[in-house]
């Protein structure tokens, strides 16, 4: 189904009507301040939207969204908008969230040339050339579902080594950062075990979370 742009504009006096109906005051409440518990950092993909996977309010998630949901240490994008949300906001949790299907994970694995991104897509190569091995040893069928997880592992390490997340750790900040994957096909999280609050517990979680990938049972 295709929309205008006045359709749009239909559509979102509509929502605010109903919003409004249902829940008077609520966007009185939303303008006072803004205390998500909660940062997602994501796949800029159409069909993942964060607020309504996770069943939660406008106002109740801090989105961070880019191409197959990468974070690396160069980008001072995803870095100031982690920083921003872990020492002004205060979010207490910090989900990496990837999804099975993501068109930008599936031309890593192929080494599909799509453009400029290519060069964004090439973090997402260096995980499948890091896991050669254990994705080698998967079924063809299952690779791109299996790259997609350690994708999300990767970037998760990433996330508790940069410095916003080390310096806030130190303060002793109560912080907790996980790694998630979104199904498409049925509309459900799945949790790849990896769930850090401190330095200490990433070596082990990282360890445990890839044996997981390794040992998961496809269909």
């Amino acid at each position: 189904m295709t929309h205008s742009v006045p359709d749009i504009f239909a559509n979102n006096r509509a929502w605010a009507a109903q919003m409004e109906r249902q829940r008077p005051g609520f966007f009185t409440e939303l303008t006072r301040q803004q205390k998500p518990k909660y940062m997602w950092i994501g796949c800029s993909d159409s069909r993942v939207p964060a607020n309504e996977i996770m069943g939660l309010d406008p106002g109740e998630v801090f989105v961070h969204r880019n191409v197959a949901n990468v974070v690396v240490h160069s980008d001072l994008n995803a870095l100031s908008t982690v920083q921003f949300a872990v020492d002004v906001i205060k979010v207490q949790n910090i989900t990496v969230v990837g999804h099975y299907g993501c068109s930008g994970v599936a031309a890593a694995l192929s080494g599909q040339r799509v453009g400029l991104a290519d060069n964004w897509l090439r973090h997402i190569q260096d995980v499948r050339d890091r896991h050669w091995h254990l994705i080698d040893a998967i079924p063809e069928a299952h690779r791109h579902d299996a790259l997609v997880e350690l994708n999300v592992i990767e970037q998760v390490v990433n996330v508790c080594q940069s410095t916003v997340m080390v310096d806030a750790w130190a303060r002793g900040q109560t912080v907790t950062v996980h790694g998630w994957v979104y199904g498409i096909h049925d509309g459900l999280l799945q949790n790849l075990h990896i769930t850090v609050n401190g330095v200490e517990a990433l070596e082990a979680a990282y360890k445990a979370a890839i044996e997981g990938v390794s040992r998961s049972e496809r269909n």
